[in-house]
């Protein structure tokens, strides 16, 4: 029996799912025109499938997923071996008449992209490094970074990049972690609504190559309560104009300029209620604890692993520009959080310092955990919340932060996350790891 080719439009939704409906590509050219539909309830599922009970939408109302200007041919998901490829383009949600609607992720970072520029002059260059756990491998053993560990994947590896490429994601390097099974994939920097768009699509590219070859990918954000955590550190240079690197000044500590330390200091201002956003499920916390090199308080570091905001090393060799290098990592959030609104909120949050000029937060040597609390005070460096209980607690009361998800987005988040508690948050840390392995 004959097949038909199939498109898709996708939306990453607020538990950072891809969902969408398919239809023959032969119908690619009206559906670009008209969209596919939506229903505003959709916004409110969870991870584990189930729509959020007190959500704010009821049966009524509809919406369209839509494709902008700049989606060209769309991507390429690849099949391997017998699988067709899949044509996938990732879409605003938008009202029927093909106004915004406040309830899209993508929408919202493109705003926050846009007041970047108005107000401060400055675009984004971005690139999101993910951490995963890879499991059903013959042979494999925990060597961090050995060769026996990349041979074993070579296979799959392979298949990844080649998938990765064909999509226009950009791959850089795939490697073996330090825990078993755990990889590193990352994509080359890219503007900022595109460097989204590649982290949700190296994300189901991922799982969708590890499927096709017998294997399980989870982007969980750990697995184990007693091993490492798998985070999606955000790299991120303020562009100017003219294109150079607004980030950098040789002659400043860090070696970052006045703007970037503003927007850092936005950052680590509003970070405990942004954990609600960039570490978003309950196991977020299991990871998000001292001496694990993820991001236990809002400490800014040069080339230190446990900030929450580090200055990444540069080349120094001969022929490589510095100032050009110089950017910024920020390691909080993780997999459960939708790309889209990572981007947005840090924007907002660095946006907000450049507004006020607040000042560079000073640079901290060594792991934050072994200040006393009279230098922790004075460097400014706080616990970020323990659970994701005080991580919505914090978002609530900082209102500045909460002004930044318009309704109804806010509506549906908050009831997601009331959904989350409900249905893991009785369960052993174990059981709640199985959980979100299962969904991510």
């Amino acid at each position: 029996m004959s097949s038909h080719p199939l498109a898709v439009f996708l939306t990453n939704d607020l538990s950072a799912i891809s969902r969408g409906r398919a239809f023959p590509a032969s119908d690619l050219a009206l559906r670009r025109r008209s969209g596919v539909g939506w229903v505003p309830a959709n916004l409110a599922l969870t991870p584990f499938g189930v729509i959020a009970p007190d959500h704010p939408f009821g049966p009524v109302g509809d919406l369209r997923l839509m494709v902008d200007d700049e989606a060209g041919d769309g991507v390429q998901i690849t099949g391997f071996r017998t699988e067709r490829n899949l044509t996938a383009f990732l879409c605003d949600v938008r009202q029927t008449d093909g106004s915004e609607w406040a309830g899209c992720g993508r929408t919202l970072l493109k705003g926050a992209l846009a007041d970047l520029w108005a107000e401060a002059g400055l675009r984004v260059k971005a690139a999101f490094e993910h951490e995963f756990l890879l499991s059903g491998q013959r042979g494999a053993a925990p060597q961090a970074f050995s060769v026996h560990d990349l041979r074993t994947a070579q296979p799959f590896a392979e298949a990844l990049v080649a998938a990765l490429d064909a999509a226009g994601a950009e791959p850089e390097m795939i490697l073996p972690e330090y825990g078993p099974g755990q990889f590193e994939v990352t994509v080359k920097p890219a503007d900022g609504l595109k460097a989204a768009d590649r982290a949700v699509l190296l994300r189901e590219i991922t799982r969708d190559v590890a499927r096709q070859m017998g294997l399980k990918a989870t982007f969980a954000p750990i697995a184990d309560p007693q091993s490492v955590g798998n985070g999606v550190h955000l790299h991120l240079s303020l562009v100017r104009s003219d294109g150079g690197n607004a980030t950098a000044d040789l002659d400043r500590p860090g070696e970052v300029s006045e703007a970037a330390g503003s927007f850092v200091a936005g950052v680590l201002r509003h970070l405990p209620a942004l954990c609600a956003v960039l570490a978003p499920s309950t196991i977020s916390y299991l990871r998000l604890t001292p001496h694990r090199w993820s991001a236990g308080f809002t400490a800014f570091g040069h080339r230190n692993r446990e900030a929450a905001v580090r200055i990444c090393p540069t080349v120094d060799l001969p022929g490589y520009d510095r100032a050009g290098q110089i950017h910024l990592e920020f390691r909080a959030p993780d997999a459960a959080a939708s790309p889209y609104l990572v981007l947005a909120f840090i924007l907002r949050a660095g946006l907000q310092g450049l507004r006020e000029k607040l000042s560079a937060p000073p640079l901290v040597d060594g792991d934050p955990a072994d200040l006393d609390a009279g230098r922790a005070a004075r460097l400014g460096v706080r616990r970020l919340p323990e659970s994701l209980d005080a991580a919505l607690a914090a978002l609530q009361a900082d209102s500045v932060a909460l002004s930044w998800m318009p309704e109804p987005m806010r509506s549906a988040y908050f009831a997601i996350k009331r959904a989350e508690l409900s249905i893991v948050g009785g369960l052993a840390p174990a059981e709640q790891c199985a959980r979100y392995a299962a969904a991510y």
